[in-house]
């Protein structure tokens, strides 16, 4: 879909759907929804008073009025009145484009109050979002939209380039998403590596991907030990970006659960649900979506992003409850539950992570169902080691609108974890704090590291159709990691 900025008086564009935001409250002068409203003989003004719609939030009409060329027009409410937010403006272009896809516009028109460089940005993120849904397996679908304008009084250079930032952001999470709803046949973890590749040479970053000899080279039983059963053999996928070489750069490590598809191996998943399994690396996804946004991005350090993959399947190699494995720092690791395998790839990653002294770690994972008992849908939940480092978290996911909940971490968690066969087990016999013993065992691999943890089960899947997103996997983390990367580099400045 083609997304661009044009100066235009509203009455006189020629577009399949015309979306126009107002704010509560009275038009206010000098707005497209005030100017709308003269080109349309005061047919906002009769909306208004009408009682069938306010300006709240999230709320939309549909007019066929005179005195425009557009098909349709939508009115979206921006909640109340002053000045546009970045939240405010995502939700109205995701809106708007949602709706003008679902009523086969072909063409969408979107003018809102007085934007910013930043709101530009959130409405280009917002108009690519509220447009995606993955039919790559549909054999029939409404048609897309073909072009997307974003309506202004001046179309400034400034506001070009933030625009083309947004869509480049929202193109960078449907990509996660589109990943993340894959099906495991055609995703394994080797396909994931070319992907992988394709978005590390797309924004100048090295990729390098260890297979299963390199694998056993570096010690990487945990990794081993979760591909084990499958045809489909694991690896390690290592993707660096720098600007600049130096020697004395910081590093940011982000690293991503990359299960292609996980039955629970030995210990099997109920069938209720293992079709979503696909999703099982999102935390992948959204490492290689937080890639794909770097152009968008001015880092001054270097960004590591470390993702261990492998199906997690049945076979005659299959790992079994009870057998021990040794991750790569030499910690050995009885198998009391083979579900419990993305922890496993997690360690060996987090340990991989040392070598590069890192200032902040931060790993992405839909790991338990237990965050969803302790959090619902509406938050993910947030493991840290590191005070500053998760306030920097929870503050960008407020800004992207992807929550995080602090969790408790620590010894007496881990000590739940403390085997009698080996040093730790993989899983305790008890459902109580899963999600924090699940942490606690990654803590320990995590030793000396700046390491904050984000378990993302509760959230990486959409159960209710939203404006910027269709049901199913949904790129949780993508903008939050954009988010505090952006904070991180201009405080480093």
């Amino acid at each position: 879909m083609d997304i661009a900025l044009r100066p235009a008086e509203l009455a006189t564009r020629v577009t399949g759907l015309l979306a126009v935001g107002v704010h509560e409250g009275a038009l206010r002068r000098g707005t497209p929804a005030a100017e709308l409203d003269v080109a349309s003989k005061g047919a906002l003004k009769s909306l208004l008073g009408s009682g069938d719609f306010a300006g709240r939030a999230g709320e939309t009409a549909l007019l066929y009025p005179g005195g425009v060329k557009a098909r349709r027009v939508l009115v979206v409410g921006l909640g109340p009145a002053g000045e546009l937010s970045e939240r405010a403006a995502f939700a109205a272009a995701a809106t708007a484009s949602r709706r003008a896809r679902d009523a086969a516009a072909g063409t969408l028109a979107l003018a809102l109050p007085a934007a910013t460089d930043s709101t530009m940005r959130a409405i280009g993120e917002g108009v690519v979002l509220g447009h995606h849904r993955h039919t790559a397996y549909l054999t029939s679908s409404k048609p897309p939209l073909t072009r997307s304008e974003v309506v202004v009084a001046h179309a400034t250079a400034s506001a070009k380039a933030a625009l083309a930032s947004g869509v480049t952001r929202g193109e960078a999470v449907s990509l996660a998403r589109d990943l993340a709803s894959t099906p495991g046949q055609d995703l394994p973890p080797a396909a994931l590596a070319v992907r992988a590749r394709e978005v590390a040479k797309r924004v100048g970053a090295k990729a390098t991907v260890h297979d299963v000899a390199a694998l056993e080279r570096l010690g990487m039983g945990l990794v081993l030990a979760v591909g084990r059963g499958s045809p489909n053999p694991p690896c390690f996928i290592e993707l660096v970006h720098e600007k600049k070489k130096a020697a004395k750069l910081p590093t940011v490590v982000v690293i991503g659960k990359g299960v292609t598809f996980d039955t629970g191996g030995v210990s099997l998943k109920p069938r209720e649900g293992m079709s979503k399994m696909k999703y099982d690396m999102s935390g992948a996804a959204a490492v290689l979506g937080l890639f794909a946004s770097l152009d968008t991005l001015s880092l001054p350090f270097r960004l590591v992003g470390l993702i261990p993959s492998a199906e997690n399947v049945i076979g005659s190699r299959a790992i079994k409850p009870g057998d021990v494995m040794r991750a790569m720092d030499g910690t050995t690791v009885e198998m009391t539950n083979t579900d419990a395998e993305g922890r496993l790839l997690l360690a060996d990653a987090l340990v991989y992570a040392r070598r590069f002294s890192p200032v902040a770690v931060v790993d992405l994972a839909t790991l338990t169902g237990a965050i969803s008992i302790a959090l619902g849908r509406h938050a993910a939940g947030l493991f840290a080691t590191d005070d500053a480092l998760a306030a920097e978290l929870r503050a960008a996911g407020e800004e992207a609108g992807e929550r995080l909940w602090p969790m408790p971490v620590g010894p007496e968690y881990l000590a739940e974890m403390r085997g009698e066969t080996a040093d730790l087990v993989n899983s305790n016999e008890r459902r109580e704090g899963g999600s924090c013993t699940a942490a606690a065992f990654l803590m320990h691999f995590a030793k000396g590291l700046p390491w904050a943890h984000l378990d993302i089960a509760s959230t990486a899947w959409t159960y209710v159709e939203r404006p910027e997103s269709s049901k199913g996997p949904n790129a949780f983390g993508v903008r939050l990691l954009v988010r505090w990367l952006e904070a991180r580099a201009a405080a480093r400045r």
